[in-house]
């Protein structure tokens, strides 16, 4: 249906042509305003997926609030300006000398102490400490590097043996009923909890903190690449053998194209866990990493080398989480769509 001559917009033609008129234009803004008139003019919004995207300026709101409230709690209300006006220590250090003077120790307030939290500027501080002097033997972006290269092999062969165990599942009775025991046996196992075992088995090293987080993410993309399979629609796959398919072609063309939702899905969802086993991986002898890095600042109570340590896992979740999102628009532009 087309644009009526009186203005109203129905479905099909109309919805397209407000699209592609949105995706239209020589400006950023002017895109994003007629996205929201393209949505506006929609006969249905709620329960369309395909008309919900994430806010910048509602991601950038609740980015400034967690700062503001990380800034309000750490702060010393109150506390005298010449007590705390030294450009050359750190809070933590200024704190703790304020404590050896009467009048300084009890002039101000403060929610989490530092021994409890650092404050933002030492943890900007600690970060570049370690950018460029480094901790624990090595520099910011080595320690970086390393966790990134076991998350990767870790992700890597967790997709290689769980995607194909996954679709087999899901296409073959006897695949589902010999692999099927073994999914539900290990699946619901905490990863740290094999931990000791792995130790034990596997020693300690860079080697051992690999088949944890292979271990960690094996499991799910078995779930995600069987769940796939199966929802593929029936119709599709009898319309490709009565065309002449074969086996292998209705596997690349059909099922394979219906899965990667799913699969995407549990990429995502096996990252965050890979990045969550990380640390608890890197403490079996690890000599490098961010997870090796914050043990090593916990003896000597420096938080804000093991916050530093933490936003920077966050920061590349989140980049990685990123790279999916858009590779997944690439290769599956369909899905919420249909």
């Amino acid at each position: 249906m087309t644009a009526a001559p009186n203005g109203t917009m129905g479905s099909g033609i109309g919805d397209g042509n407000a699209v592609e008129l949105a995706d239209s234009g020589p400006g950023f803004m002017d895109r994003f305003k007629r996205n929201d008139a393209a949505n506006a003019r929609k006969t249905v919004t709620f329960g369309d997926s395909a008309a919900v995207s994430s806010s910048i300026l509602w991601s950038v709101i609740a980015l400034v609030s967690l700062l503001a409230f990380w800034w309000a709690a750490t702060k010393p209300w109150g506390i005298a300006s010449e007590f705390f006006s030294d450009p050359e220590l750190t809070d933590k250090q200024r704190l703790t000398a304020c404590r050896g003077i009467e009048a300084c120790d009890d002039s101000y307030f403060q929610l989490a102490k530092p021994l409890t939290f650092p404050s933002i500027r030492d943890t900007w501080l600690a970060l570049d400490l370690i950018a460029t002097e480094g901790f624990k033997g090595k520099l910011l972006h080595e320690h970086t590097l390393a966790s990134l290269w076991r998350v990767v092999r870790g992700m890597f062969w967790g997709i290689v043996f769980g995607v194909p165990i996954g679709m087999a599942m899901g296409l073959s009775s006897r695949a589902r009923g010999f692999f099927d025991t073994p999914v539900e046996l290990f699946r619901p196992i905490p990863p740290l909890a094999l931990l000791p075992l792995f130790i034990l088995i596997f020693g300690i090293g860079d080697g051992t903190a690999v088949r944890l987080l292979i271990f960690a993410s094996i499991w799910i993309m078995i779930i995600a690449a069987r769940s796939g399979v199966r929802t593929a629609n029936l119709s599709k796959v009898r319309a490709a053998y009565s065309l002449g398919a074969s086996k292998r072609q209705v596997l690349t063309k059909v099922l394979l194209p219906n899965a990667l939702p799913e699969l995407f899905t549990g990429v995502r969802v096996a990252l965050g866990v890979c990045w969550g086993t990380l640390v608890a991986a890197e403490l079996v002898g690890a000599e490098d990493g961010l997870g090796a890095m914050i043990f090593a600042a916990r003896p000597f109570f420096r938080l804000d080398v093991v916050v530093a340590g933490i936003i920077v896992i966050a920061i590349l979740g989140v980049l990685m989480d990123v790279v999916l999102r858009w590779a997944e628009s690439k290769l599956i532009p369909w899905r919420g769509k249909g």
